[in-house]
């Protein structure tokens, strides 16, 4: 005991110092745009780097499994070749909707850029992901990011080379859907409780939804190209004095062995952000 009080008094003025210090810097942070910005940007970047790190020892008792996700993948690519059609860039995929003709007439919307999970939350209320994909390789705010069986979430911090994803088992996500089947649209989000479902709202009882009917992403949904499993209605629940369903739907994503994730740059969005880039602001 003594050695420690002694230990204290030697290092007394170095440990007030570092108290200060810190007291200051996080005064500073909190309360200057400015260097929240750059403060969140290196602390993405450390995370990120930590994060791989640690995902390259998992990933090595992993690889089984990702194995087996990326050849599923790779399968259902192969199945959508006549809607759909190769970059010049062999990485990246496109999905055809009612946009951008490529040379040959067809009609290309969404690209899709390859990227590696370094870190998967799944225990927390808000739960976040990072990936190996940064502004330097293409990735933008607002991005919406999917995996080989369904989405993940949606992109809302990016540094140099890494990204933050909003995961979809995260309280503040919202994503818009339908029923496959009826085209029945309807809100989904997570109630923070079991990772393995989530919750579709407003749809209506006149509905003719069964259990292990498909839920995918809706045309109003502008991260994502419609059409993207969600997941499969486990449950219908809702009470007898409301018109509406809650679906429980199991994700069609197993957020527990997830590797890799595909971040979805719509073309449109981007041509508009760059048109209002150039166009001058009115004084």
């Amino acid at each position: 005991m003594r050695n420690i009080i002694a230990f204290i008094r030697h290092f007394f003025n170095l440990f007030l110092f570092l108290i200060l210090m810190g007291i200051s810097l996080a005064a500073l942070i909190n309360y200057n745009q400015t260097y929240q910005v750059a403060f969140s940007n290196i602390a993405n970047e450390t995370t990120g780097k930590v994060g791989a790190q640690y995902n390259a020892i998992e990933y090595y008792f992993r690889l089984k499994k990702t194995n087996e996700a990326l050849a599923a993948e790779n399968a259902e690519l192969r199945g959508m070749l006549q809607s759909s059609f190769e970059a010049p860039d062999t990485s990246k995929v496109f999905q055809i909707d009612s946009l951008l003709k490529d040379t040959l007439g067809r009609i290309r919307k969404f690209e899709f850029l390859p990227a590696k999970i370094v870190n998967n939350d799944i225990s927390e209320q808000n739960n976040y992901i990072t990936l190996y994909r940064g502004a330097k390789q293409g990735a933008q705010v607002d991005m919406g990011v999917t995996g080989p069986r369904g989405i993940v979430g949606k992109v809302i911090m990016v540094s140099d080379n890494y990204c933050r994803v909003m995961s979809l088992l995260n309280r503040n996500a919202k994503v818009s859907a339908m029923t496959k089947k009826d085209f029945y649209t309807g809100l989904v989000d997570w109630d923070g409780e079991d990772p393995r479902y989530v919750t579709m709202h407003n749809v209506p009882k006149s509905a003719k939804v069964k259990v292990g009917d498909s839920i995918i992403t809706s045309n109003l949904s502008g991260s994502y190209p419609p059409g993207i499993m969600i997941g499969t209605v486990a449950a219908l629940q809702g009470d007898s004095g409301s018109g509406f369903y809650e679906l429980k739907v199991k994700t069609s994503t197993d957020f527990y062995n997830i590797q890799y994730a595909y971040l979805v740059n719509n073309m449109i969005w981007a041509e508009q952000k760059q048109l209002e880039a150039k166009t001058p602001k009115d004084k």
